[in-house]
């Protein structure tokens, strides 16, 4: 950019934090650099082949109201094959009573446009119902910027509002446990209401659901890679970083097995607790605070059929141990049958049982749920385990997480476990890495005006 001094960076880290910071950054004038210890760019959110068949590690689904990372697809080119619902339409299946209900949305104005789909919810009783009402009202009346709320659980407010148990099953649960990767009762308060208030209580189609229709690395590594060479950053993958140290000039020297680059900012967008072991003295205030944000796994199980089982493209459950069940058929290339994904969220009972044990659990309860399941053949069985897939979202979390900017001059924190406000989601990433960019381009003098606004 003509005017300016030549500045560089360099982005520790290429998940979705990683990648967004380092295209802004290169938006911005800067010569980047992205360091990634993987093979692979994309995060907790990738692909890998298994055989012919090209598997996401976890089923990973956004909302109309994620804009940041609708801004992120834009960006890299990729918005039309991650297509949003015309409208809110969840179908929702209750094993103890083989029925069907469904979640959805009408074009009214909040809080109506659920009216509709609420009154006619058939897991919930009249009462329940009436009750549900009149905690979205009272969750839509919280300041989200009350810290108060963070030090509280969701499920004791539900449970003050009337909320019965099974109400916090079929619905409050339902979305919660997807989204912030913990049952009400373990979730801080106050990101349970960022989450409700957000995605069903602002617009009438904010919790419009989108997910990728082809494989997540086509997303988050192959078109991000080309997104990427396009704005000139530089990509280097099994680069894992070791040390980041400052230099005699006061700038940065980040350092790999082969080689030590020096940059005048650096974001390190990697998990908190590898954060710690190379953040340098006196950059936090507090860095052993990274180490008590507790980390939640997801359990996802994969399952493949000699025959189509499941005539929607996803759906939910209750009265089961079955979440989410998604349709991967067509985005993985499998042919002749029907691949089912299950999602599990919060699966800390779960997450190290024995493949045999799953499978003895699961396969029974889709035939359960799916008759269409029951004459059919599995011609594989396999899962994917994310121990740490999410940052634990639990009371008091919210004093733990830092902000982009440290107490180092040109150092600058990204990661879905920063202060975002929100929970660990791919918009939260997105939202951290060009929040981190900001404060950065924001330092060195240079504008930042083509970045995603509402992640300031």
């Amino acid at each position: 950019m003509s005017g300016y001094e030549s500045k560089s960076a360099v982005v520790v880290g290429g998940g979705l934090a990683g990648v967004t910071a380092a295209l802004a950054l290169a938006d911005g004038g800067l010569r980047v650099t992205l360091l990634e210890g993987r093979p692979r760019l994309g995060g907790l959110a990738f692909s890998f082949k298994r055989g012919e068949l090209t598997v996401d590690n976890g089923q990973h689904v956004y909302l109309r109201c994620c804009t940041a990372y609708r801004w992120f697809l834009d960006r890299i080119g990729g918005a039309a094959l991650a297509p949003l619902q015309d409208r809110l339409d969840v179908p929702v299946l209750d094993a103890d009573r083989m029925r069907l209900g469904r979640l959805r949305r009408t074009a009214l104005p909040v809080p109506l446009h659920l009216a509709a789909g609420l009154s006619t919810y058939p897991h919930l009783s009249l009462a329940e119902r009436a009750k549900v009402g009149r905690a979205a009202l009272a969750l839509k009346a919280l300041d989200l910027d009350d810290p108060a709320l963070d030090a509280q659980d969701f499920g004791s407010w539900l449970a003050a509002r009337g909320q019965s148990p099974r109400a916090v099953e079929a619905l409050w649960d339902l979305v919660g446990v997807a989204t912030l990767n913990a049952t009400a009762g373990d979730a801080s308060l106050g990101l349970a209401a960022m989450v409700f208030k957000t995605g069903l209580l602002t617009d009438p189609g904010a919790a419009d659901i989108g997910w990728a229709h082809v494989p997540l690395g086509e997303l988050h590594d192959t078109l991000a890679r080309k997104a990427l060479a396009a704005a000139g950053v530089r990509v280097e993958t099994r680069a894992k970083v070791d040390a980041i140290s400052r230099t005699e000039n006061g700038g940065w020297r980040v350092g790999t097995e082969g080689e030590r680059i020096d940059a005048d900012t650096v974001v390190l967008a990697v998990p908190q607790r590898e954060a710690y072991e190379l953040l340098p003295d006196g950059a936090l205030d507090d860095p052993e605070a990274l180490l008590s944000i507790g980390t939640a796994p997801i359990l996802n199980v994969h399952v493949l059929y000699d025959r189509k089982v499941l005539k929607k493209p996803f759906f939910a459950a209750i009265g089961s141990p079955v979440q989410w069940v998604f349709d991967r058929t067509d985005a993985s290339g499998y042919e002749g049958g029907q691949y089912l994904a299950l999602s599990q969220s919060a699966a800390q009972d779960e997450i190290d049982a024995p493949v045999a044990r799953l499978r003895a659990r699961y396969l029974p309860e889709l035939e359960r749920l799916l008759p269409a399941a029951r004459g059919a053949q599995v011609r594989d069985f396999f899962v994917t385990r994310e121990r740490t897939a999410t940052f634990a979202p639990t009371p008091g979390v919210g004093r733990l997480r830092p902000g982009a900017r440290t107490e180092a001059p040109g150092l600058y924190l990204a990661g879905s476990w920063t202060a975002t406000g929100w929970p660990a989601t791919m918009e939260g990433a997105v939202r951290s890495g060009t929040t981190a960019a900001r404060a950065a381009l924001s330092a060195l003098s240079r504008p930042h005006d083509h970045l995603f606004q509402e992640a300031a």
